[in-house]
């Protein structure tokens, strides 16, 4: 009996190991899912930003304050949501963020003002989205996943890729069957009938992470006592909320207005639509395949090679206004849409991996505030810089000089260089 004892523990082991495997998965699937609702519903916006427009005769920096709104206090929230995930759990967190999310959009639905837009789908739809979004699932998946955290932060950053390909051709067909206000209040009906099904799961289990990952230590970590205060005094994390900030800046000024932008140049609305929404195929080949060259290559690498593929097709972009035909748009939509959040998870990772303590959903958290700030900044400047000019040259401008900037602390920063 003796004899067989090892083997049993071995067998147990094994099975114990396949088992935190499979959770694993099934705890990336529901973050996916999850972050396919949250990025898609709240980026079909553009969808709605020329009916809205059309429907009271607002100039586009005014609809699209509620597109930037929603960025502001998606990322304003960010703190709090890893500060609640951190004291209550994924459970109440993520409850949360679809409760918001259906109550906005079915109030959209009857709005009548511009206020009442900037409340529910600015401000209900951006808590919403945070409440459903990046933190939580990075925080979650980092007990499941551990070093290949980047990896599962590709996959899930690739959601917004799969909410953009799917809710945006369908906003636009629902929305010349039905109407806008209708579409809204289907949205808001099918984010309130997921909150039973996802009240049911195992949360518990789901909150303990893995037994490989967890009591797994890093022997190059040394201070686990990480603090909101004294990470704010570490240049790394200002250095990582610039990038964020900037970055955000620049691809949103673009994201927001792209669907119009598109239009004015000459495209039918479901054909710019759909190519847009297509920019979901190649996001997800551009967050994996930035993720796989950072195993290859190094961080710093990868990344700057993200951001040039980004001008290229802020250049394509350029281009299009002027000679509007599939070629162009096809190679925009890939370089520029295969890279829009690819930096993402690597960002993340890197935050995880220098600020890790019980605290990282705060400190994370707060680091988000610049991917919050920068994309409604970026967008509402864009609506801005649009108005003023009539045209989009200079807005593409304004959206390159961003993007630069994103990029600069990868170059002189210590802590990113490495």
């Amino acid at each position: 009996m003796d004899q067989n004892t090892p083997r049993e523990t071995s067998t147990e082991q094994g099975s114990t190991q396949q088992d935190a495997v499979r959770t694993a998965l099934v705890v990336l699937a529901l973050c996916f899912t999850l972050a396919v609702l949250g990025r898609g519903l709240s980026e079909s916006f553009t969808v709605f930003l020329k009916p809205i427009s059309e429907n009271f005769g607002w100039d586009r920096a005014q609809v699209v304050s509620i597109y930037s709104l929603t960025w502001l206090i998606s990322g304003l929230t960010a703190p709090l949501v890893g500060r609640l995930f951190d004291h209550s759990g994924p459970r109440i967190v993520y409850a949360l963020g679809l409760l918001l999310l259906g109550s906005a959009f079915l109030i959209a639905g009857h709005a009548q003002a511009l206020w009442q837009f900037q409340l529910s789908i600015g401000l209900c739809v951006g808590i919403g989205v945070a409440f459903i979004g990046n933190v939580p699932n990075s925080i979650l998946l980092g007990r499941w996943f551990g070093p290949k955290l980047p990896t599962a932060m590709a996959v899930v950053y690739s959601a917004m890729g799969g909410g953009v390909l799917a809710l945006l051709p369908a906003s636009q067909l629902l929305i010349d069957h039905l109407g806008w206000r209708e579409t809204y209040q289907v949205y808001g009906f099918a984010a309130l009938g997921l909150l039973v099904p996802l009240m049911l799961l195992p949360w518990r289990l789901f909150a303990l992470g893995s037994p490989h990952v967890v009591k797994k230590t890093d022997p190059d970590f040394i201070d686990d006592g990480w603090t909101l205060l004294s990470a704010m005094r570490h240049h790394a994390f200002w250095a990582l909320f610039s990038t964020f900030f900037f970055t955000a800046v620049g691809m949103y000024a673009i994201a927001a207005q792209i669907v119009a932008y598109l239009i004015d140049a000459g495209f039918p609305p479901l054909q710019a639509a759909t190519a847009w929404g297509f920019s979901g195929v190649v996001l997800v080949f551009g967050m994996i395949g930035v993720s796989a060259l950072d195993g290859l290559i190094g961080r710093r690498p990868s990344v700057l090679l993200s951001y040039a593929i980004s001008i290229l097709g802020i250049a394509l972009l350029w281009l299009l206004q002027y000679s509007p035909n599939l070629i162009l748009l096809t190679g925009f939509v890939v370089c520029f849409g295969s890279m829009m959040g690819s930096r993402g998870p690597l960002i993340t990772a890197t935050a995880m991996k220098i600020f890790r303590g019980k605290r990282v959903g705060t400190i994370y958290g707060t680091i988000s505030i610049g991917s919050g700030s920068g994309s409604a900044f970026g967008s509402w400047s864009g609506g801005l810089i649009h108005d003023a000019t009539h045209g989009y040259n200079a807005l593409l401008v304004f959206a390159l000089a961003s993007v630069v900037l994103g990029m600069i602390p990868f170059l002189i920063v210590p802590a990113l260089r490495r």
